[in-house]
């Protein structure tokens, strides 16, 4: 009884299928009749019929599509191995084949305190000599790389003063915020000297420039930014008047203000 009752379901569903169609083809000429257009026909997808062909055609890695462009892991310099041994026991005869490399790239931030021990020495007459310390570090109880790193983000990632005060704290560097600003603020004459060495530099070797400025407040007074460069070169520089034309024109170039 149940198979019969099956068998009727089935032969309801074809005939309730086949009706659907013949409706919608009447459908379609009534609309046709009536001066109105037809229902769209959509073409099924071949996304899938190309995703198999290609699959077909590919290897037997299962790799991704683009996966086989370039090897991701050929630039990358392996600092350290760490070998990793099944977690189940090994059944005897199980016979070693070799690894499979994982490569995983991480960061690794932390603070180095290196001491500096200065060896000191008492001379035949009385006086002593004692080690001096290397380049970039007299006077100085921050490291070079530390230094680089606080002045690139405060002026070239744009990183208050609390906000690296905070990450440098949690890092572990023993530092206040008057260390800080004076690390950012003080002893940068050679970084001024360079900057200005860029200038002449930039206005002699090329033939034309272009100066531009623009209005800028601090510390509650008007001032100006000033831009002198081509493709070749940037100079900026922040006063309290334009000098971007009595600058180019002491070297004798064509100057060509962009407004």
């Amino acid at each position: 009884m149940v198979k019969g009752l099956i068998g009727i379901i089935e032969q309801l569903s074809d005939t309730v299928e086949r009706q659907q169609e013949e409706i919608t083809l009447l459908k379609d000429e009534i609309n046709v009749l009536k001066g109105q257009k037809k229902r769209p026909k959509f073409k099924p997808s071949k996304l899938d019929t190309n995703t198999d062909e290609k699959s077909d055609q590919g290897s037997t890695d299962n790799k991704r599509f683009g996966s086989t462009k370039r090897s991701k892991n050929q630039t990358l310099t392996i600092h350290q191995d760490n070998i990793v041994q099944p977690e189940q026991p090994l059944p005897i005869g199980a016979r070693f084949k070799g690894y499979r490399d994982f490569v995983v790239q991480e960061l690794e931030i932390q603070s180095c305190n290196v001491r500096y021990r200065l060896a000191c020495y008492l001379l035949p007459d009385g006086s002593t000599v004692t080690a001096t310390l290397p380049n970039g570090l007299a006077g100085q109880h921050f490291g070079t790389r530390l230094r680089s790193y606080i002045l690139y983000q405060y002026h070239q990632c744009q990183v208050t003063q609390p906000l690296l005060l905070e990450q440098l704290r949690e890092w572990g560097i023993d530092i206040s915020s008057g260390q800080l600003n004076r690390l950012l603020t003080e002893n940068h004459d050679d970084l001024h000297e360079e900057k200005a060495e860029l200038l002449a530099a930039g206005l002699q070797s090329t033939g034309y420039i272009t100066t531009d400025d623009t209005g800028a407040r601090h510390q509650g007074k008007n001032g100006f930014v000033t831009h002198i460069g081509n493709e070749w070169f940037a100079w900026f520089q922040s006063s309290d008047r334009k000098i971007g034309s009595t600058s180019c024109h002491s070297f004798g170039l064509e100057t060509r203000v962009i407004r």
